[in-house]
């Protein structure tokens, strides 16, 4: 058997294929490389852990990019510090207000504030709004993603109104993270989560997938470092060349392996929040709902108003907007339906044992129950 599967995979009796207990990096590493033929098995085997435990609702979100400063300098991304051909904003106060408070879609029950790693737009900006926000919209999920800042400022964001921080390694690989010139130190990251979810928060990371020269090795450390982590949740996004950076001629991401990362962090995490990310419509008009299928549970609309959105390059200028109605019709196409409840207040019930610890998600223990699982569905498929 040429497969990535091979090793921890046997002939049974039956003729069907079975499954060795693989050690948890085994597991991952096989679930990253998965070739063609196997991946249908693994994102259906994901999407049934997502509805498992959370049904075929989806958690909708809005997100507001409030700033395109940032003092950060990530090789990856548009926004770094030494792009001087992107025109900064910063979004007033008044305009976040009325598409908050008057313009709100109906099915957003989440909002997420974002921006660089902008400390004035935090405190000036950020900080009053949330305040406003919490008191006009009690019901309302407020989770914020600027970075890396001083901890009194989460403080002073907490006793706001916010519930959840997202705060993105990117990759774990210490090598990688210095290279790309990710956010400050890994350490100091490391340290902020912990320092968040010791002091109350919902928090959520994410990781980039395709790096240029990523190994499996790599993007398995990362996954392993984010699994140990005291998360709610969790995002990957697919590499995007971004413009106005040093890897602008770099090879973009692999679809399908992005979406096999997506499979991993559900099995890997089956209570945690996993977003579907707008760039994977780059790659495929039905990025997003296959990215739903293999096990995403949270779609999110684009709220940033459209004379700011092309100055806000995650990676592109002309990046793919998720309006109410895409991401409605995205939700509907991959089976489900819009759920009704914040996440925010779904990863912070009883029920959800949020933030989730380690002892929450799947351990060696179990891979091998996750990898009889796998193939099971992958033998069913086969056979039809």
């Amino acid at each position: 058997m040429t497969s990535a599967w091979a090793g921890i995979m046997r002939k049974e009796p039956n003729g069907e294929i079975g499954t060795l207990p693989p050690a948890e990096t085994d597991w991952r590493r096989a679930v990253l490389v998965s070739e063609a033929h196997e991946r249908a098995a693994l994102w259906a085997r994901a999407e049934a852990v997502r509805r498992d435990h959370f049904g075929d609702g989806i958690f909708v979100r809005g997100v507001i990019e409030v700033s395109n400063f940032c003092r950060q300098n990530c090789v990856y991304c548009g926004m770094r510090r030494e792009n001087e051909t992107l025109a900064r904003f910063r979004l007033g106060r008044e305009m976040i207000l009325r598409t908050i408070l008057e313009d709100l879609p109906a099915s957003i029950t989440d909002l997420n504030f974002q921006a660089g790693e902008d400390p004035v737009a935090l405190r000036e900006l950020v900080l009053p709004v949330v305040e406003e926000v919490a008191k006009e919209k009690p019901d309302l999920g407020i989770s914020i993603c600027l970075g890396t800042v001083d901890f009194r400022l989460y403080d002073d964001l907490r006793q706001a109104g916010a519930q959840g921080y997202i705060i993105k390694l990117e990759t774990g690989d210490p090598e990688q993270y210095r290279r790309f010139q990710c956010p400050g130190t890994l350490e100091r990251r490391l340290e902020a989560i912990h320092y968040l979810a010791g002091t109350g928060w919902s928090v959520s990371s994410g990781l980039i997938y395709g790096l240029p020269n990523q190994t499996a090795d790599q993007a398995v450390r990362t996954l392993e470092l984010l699994a140990s982590l005291p998360l709610s949740g969790c995002s990957v996004s697919p590499f995007v060349p971004g413009e106005g950076t040093p890897l602008s001629s770099a090879r973009a991401a692999d679809l399908d392996e992005t979406l096999n990362v997506v499979a991993a962090l559900r099995l890997s995490s089956p209570r945690w929040i996993i977003p579907a990310v707008s760039a994977m419509n780059l790659f495929d008009p039905l990025g997003y709902v296959k990215a739903l299928r293999a096990g995403a549970n949270l779609a999110t609309i684009n709220l940033t108003p459209s004379t700011w959105r092309e100055n806000y390059p995650l990676y592109r200028r002309n990046r793919w907007i998720m309006t109410e109605e895409r991401v409605l019709r995205a939700i509907d196409e991959a089976g489900c339906e819009p759920r009704r409840e914040s996440w925010l207040a779904f990863s912070r019930s009883p029920s959800a044992s949020s933030p989730c610890l380690p002892s929450d998600r799947s351990t060696p223990e179990d891979a091998s129950s996750i990898w009889t699982g796998l193939q099971r569905e992958a033998n069913h498929r086969g056979g039809r």
